[in-house]
């Protein structure tokens, strides 16, 4: 069995005397000690690959100092390893093993020890240990801490059973979750924060005989064995060893069933024994324990048995498995009832507590235990940008959502989860998964069919994984590029976004929501609800941010015509979930000031679920309310009075369950709202399916990233593409033609895919599969020759492609201001200078919001915004190669100047250096014409509106957009830019005489 740690207080004077015994002192069947670190010069200060002791940190003032110093008080040898530090976020030191060498096995110990100067700070220190992987870097984190309470030296002793499987942190999302002891790559010490301070480690080493519970486990084939009334639960019981070997010593599981709330005798037959796994038992044994359930006549709730399991030997199951008598013959189990009905039966079975359960929403990995999910009656779990389970597979998403729904089984009403991920742009989570592009390429597409059908790809593919529900799409109307979210926004205008909103049906289906118990649809969120496009540069009071979560001031008009818009239409699409913003809310003139949108009743409840007619329910952004002012009981009570139904609390369920039970009973929070918060959030699980299908339907899983959802993927990132400048038609490229390839940009998969793509802020290099647009422009037979930074040499070449941009971030991070900019990286900057100086070149700017370029437009032949196309780069070589014609449009005005920003269509004053709406075409048949074709368009669309006819409308309309292109060609100005953006938004608005007529006004100035 695990012994308890201890920890052996020495006083300085007594060390010296004492050291040769202690170090020579273990039972006599015990293997000596083994030295991990000595401190005296034979591990250097080196990291990976290397042998080495490294130091970490938040930023570059949290990593502590180190040394070797001589001491003479040292428990070991001459030296010990010092320190100082002085941490405002977190840091720490490491030491890691070569990682060209094999991983070090620790099995044969208790534990691990080392000696520690403390200075009685009463500072808890964490240890981990790393276990299994690659190496030290890639490798399992297991973590346990000791206080420093003492003044001295002292040897802090630890068994490898007090470690456990760090939650908040893995670098690769964990391996197998066993503590294998076997490919062991070091330890790390983070040191406590917020305090300056000393520290001396010395002699660091593995202790004792390893106890067979260390190694030897009993585990069933699962913690709940849902049955019928009437059926027998067989509960597997499995015996199994680290490195697969024979227990050393028999393992004795002694069982009996008892407590629950089924009654013994009556619901089922109690059972009790003894399974014994004799010493030489191969690992994987199994052996099988039936519990018999009873049948009577009764419509009843689910009731539990539990199996309680003691184990000696071996380390027993951390949960008590429990079988679970089905609930049945109670009205709401009935699905040929109407959806209405079954809420109302449900809701009046319900407890406060399994209430407060069903508004509950944690992070799958801030759970204490996966019983707290029975425990707390939780409603939902998501997971949050990178959590994602090992391995991350279709089939490993399944099993681990099944698994947590299978702890649904043991509530009293068995209400299945519901599961969330922010899927933004194709299920984004998933190794494998089709990505597309980010929204303001979905914009650029000004193609309404294509984003329903890359909704409906993100769709089949989220949903095969077990997942029902998206916390997507973003509609936001981004006003100002210096967010670091408008890549999340279809674009600036909210006609454009509107017209994108079938992306919704292609995540829902029809309207009504009678296709979101289909195997392909999940529930869609509208977000950020409402405003937070608009936030104002320098309004942020978060962290570093700049813009993110900050204050938007509008007038009442300027709210219902930009922002609500959006919304308006979702409702009428019928969007599934409604996702409140961080941002504040200043409504001109309302009295109220800047107020947090979680705490905005008037806009939740009034505008939202009132005014709007909005029926389905509205989950918090990740801990929003922690942000509202007040203590935690003001925090809930004020969020959920102003109309939020479900709380995204990862890491803080317990607390905000307890506490809005707390506020019902007070009568702060009244029964009504609790019950109006739970019949919407009941009625998206009964559409769902879910009560009939709580687990994953994986018939899907073949098809994720497959040939058919890449084409998809393939033709959004094609038609995204916004040609600004063509000078002398030198796109498309020909085939013939030798082409220099060069930039940060060009293939790299992490940048092309950008931020949340498996992780929430992304990352650049070789993430996720997928195709480079380097890649995708050989696959297309290109003769390409690259050169990342542009060095090789330049001769001999008849065209350069350099493909520049942005690096990977997600929301606040990413915002201007917080270590980021609108400007190329000066490696960018010096590659399309080479490049464009010795030969005719094409720039692509693969980001997700306008770039600074105007003072190097001079010297590029062709400019291209490629925005963040995902991972099918032969989209963007199609387009490059011609077998497809550029056709996007800026979804966003293109600024000449950071100075220019906020800039819109619409605006009074309106320079940019592109404007909205603006992109030309390498279409084979360009329409010819002037002044008196422009008036011939323009009645004929003038009739397409009387009529009704869109598609004739926006025909007539491009066509006039392209003829106004071509004149003014480079030559842009104040005068053509207004009117020509202004002419787009007319025509999203179904205006297309007007439109016709601002065109003509543009044409009439260039």
């Amino acid at each position: 069995m695990p012994r308890p740690r201890t920890a052996l207080l020495v006083p300085g004077a007594l060390l010296a005397a004492l050291l040769p015994l202690s170090a020579a002192a273990h039972a006599a069947d015990d293997p000596p000690p083994v030295p991990v670190d000595r401190f005296e010069g034979e591990v250097p200060f080196a990291s990976q690959p290397a042998d080495g002791i490294f130091t970490w940190g938040g930023d570059t003032d949290d990593p502590p100092t180190l040394s070797l110093a001589d001491r003479a008080d040292a428990p070991e040898g001459a030296k010990a390893l010092t320190g100082s530090y002085d941490i405002s976020g977190y840091g720490g030191f490491t030491h890691d093993f070569a990682a060209d060498q094999p991983a070090h096995d620790w099995s044969a110990h208790q534990g691990i020890r080392f000696w520690w100067e403390g200075h009685d700070n009463g500072k808890k220190i964490a240890f981990e240990i790393k276990d299994g992987g690659a190496n030290g870097e890639a490798s399992e984190l297991w973590t346990t801490s000791f206080t420093d309470d003492f003044s001295g030296w002292k040897q802090i002793q630890i068994p490898f059973a007090d470690f456990t499987y760090r939650t908040d942190y893995q670098p690769v999302g964990g391996i197998d979750h066993i503590l294998g002891l076997t490919r062991m790559w070091g330890y790390a010490v983070t040191l406590p924060v917020g305090l300056k301070g000393q520290f001396a480690m010395d002699d660091v080493e593995l202790y004792g005989k390893a106890d067979q519970a260390l190694v030897a486990s009993v585990a069933t084939d699962a913690s709940v064995y849902p049955v019928a009334e009437g059926g027998t639960a067989k509960v597997r019981v499995t015996l199994a060893t680290t490195g697969a070997r024979p227990v050393d010593d028999p393992v004795t599981v002694t069982y009996a069933t008892g407590g629950g709330t089924a009654t013994a005798g009556q619901d089922y037959t109690p059972v009790s024994g003894t399974l014994t796994f004799p010493a030489g038992t191969p690992s994987g044994s199994t052996r099988t324990i039936e519990v018999p359930t009873r049948r009577d006549k009764a419509a009843e709730s689910a009731e539990t048995i539990p199996l309680k399991l003691t184990v000696d030997g071996a380390k027993a199951p951390t949960e008590t498995p429990q079988v679970v008598i089905d609930a049945h013959g109670l009205p709401y189990l009935n699905a040929k009832l109407p959806v209405k009905k079954r809420v109302a039966d449900l809701l009046s079975r319900m407890s406060l507590a399994e209430k407060a359960g069903q508004m509950t929403q944690a992070e799958r990995a801030g759970l204490t235990t996966p019983g707290d999910i029975a425990s707390y009656d939780l409603g939902s779990l998501l997971s949050g940008g990178g959590s994602t389970p090992t391995p991350n597979t279709a089939e490993g998403w399944a099993q681990m959502i099944d698994g947590f729904q299978l702890q649904a089984q043991a509530t009293r009403f068995q209400i299945p989860l519901i599961y969330g991920v922010d899927a933004v742009h194709g299920h984004n989570n998933l190794y494998g998964a089709t990505v597309m592009p980010h929204n303001i390429g979905i914009g650029a597409t000004r193609d309404p069919q294509l984003a329903e059908r890359t909704g409906a790809v993100t769709a089949a593919e989220v949903r095969a994984t077990g997942v029902p529900w998206d916390f997507a799409p973003c509609l936001c109307v981004s006003r100002d590029e210096r967010w670091g979210r408008s890549y999340e926004s279809f674009g600036e205008d909210p006609a454009l976004v509107e017209s994108m909103e079938t992306m919704i049906q292609g995540l829902q289906g029809r309207a009504d929501g009678s296709d979101l118990s289909r195997d392909d649809k999940v529930l869609a969120t509208a977000k950020h609800f409402v405003g937070d496009g608009g936030t104002a540069y320098g309004s942020s009071t978060t962290g570093s941010y700049t813009i993110d979560q900050g204050v938007t001031t509008v007038t009442r008009q300027q709210l219902e015509d930009i922002h609500l818009a959006p919304y308006k239409s979702a409702v009428r699409r019928g969007i599934g979930t409604v996702m409140p913003s961080y941002s504040s809310l200043d409504i001109t003139g309302d009295g109220q000031g800047a107020v947090k949108m979680h705490a905005r009743g008037d806009m939740i409840n009034g505008e939202l679920k009132g005014k709007l007619g909005f029926d389905g329910f509205v989950i918090s952004d990740w801990n929003a309310i922690d942000q509202l002012p007040g203590d935690y009981a003001n925090q809930v009570r004020t969020a959920v009075n102003a109309g939020v139904d479900m709380m995204m609390v990862p890491y803080t369920y317990k607390d905000f369950s307890s506490t809005l039970i707390d506020e019902v009973k007070a009568g702060r929070v009244t029964e009504a709202r609790i019950d109006d918060a739970v019949s919407r959030i009941l009625t998206q699980k009964f559409e769902l399916g879910l009560f009939e299908h709580p687990y994953a339907d994986t018939s899907g899983a073949a098809a994720i990233g497959s040939p058919a959802h890449r084409a998809v993927a393939r033709q959004a990132a094609a038609e995204s593409q916004v040609l600004l400048k063509n000078s002398g038609g030198l796109l498309p490229l020909k085939k013939s033609e030798k082409v220099y390839v060069a930039g940060s940009n060009a293939d790299d998969i992490g940048n092309q895919t950008g931020g949340w793509t498996l992780t929430w802020q992304g990352a650049s290099g070789d993430t996720v599969p997928g195709t480079t647009i380097l890649q995708g422009m050989r696959q297309a037979g290109g003769d390409v020759t690259y050169s990342k930074d542009a060095s090789a040499p330049t001769a001999g070449y008849d065209v350069g492609v350099v493909v520049v941009g942005e690096t990977p971030y997600a929301e606040g991070v990413g915002d201007v201001g917080n270590g980021r900019s609108l400007s190329l990286s000066a490696a960018d900057q010096a590659a399309v200078d080479k490049v464009c100086g010795a030969m005719k070149c094409v720039v692509l700017i693969v980001s997700g919001r306008p770039q600074l370029i105007g003072d190097r437009l001079g010297e590029i032949d062709s400019l291209v915004a490629s925005w963040l196309p995902g991972t099918e780069g032969e989209g963007v070589a199609d387009v490059l190669y011609g077998a497809r014609p550029f056709t996007g449009q800026l979804p966003v005005t293109w600024p000449k100047s950071e100075a220019q920003l906020p800039i819109n269509v619409g605006d009074a004053s309106y320079d940019p250096q592109f404007p909205y709406g603006w992109g030309l075409t390498t279409r084979t048949t360009v329409p010819h014409g002037g002044a008196g074709t422009l008036a011939s368009l323009a009645a004929r669309a003038a009739t397409a509106e009387r009529r009704g006819d869109q598609a004739t409308g926006r025909d007539l309309v491009d066509q006039a957009r392209l003829l106004v292109q071509q004149k003014v060609g480079q030559r842009m100005t104040a005068a053509v830019a207004k009117p020509f953006a202004d002419a787009d938004h007319l025509l999203l608005t179904g205006h297309y005489g007007q439109a016709l007529a601002k065109l003509a006004q543009a044409y009439r100035a260039a």
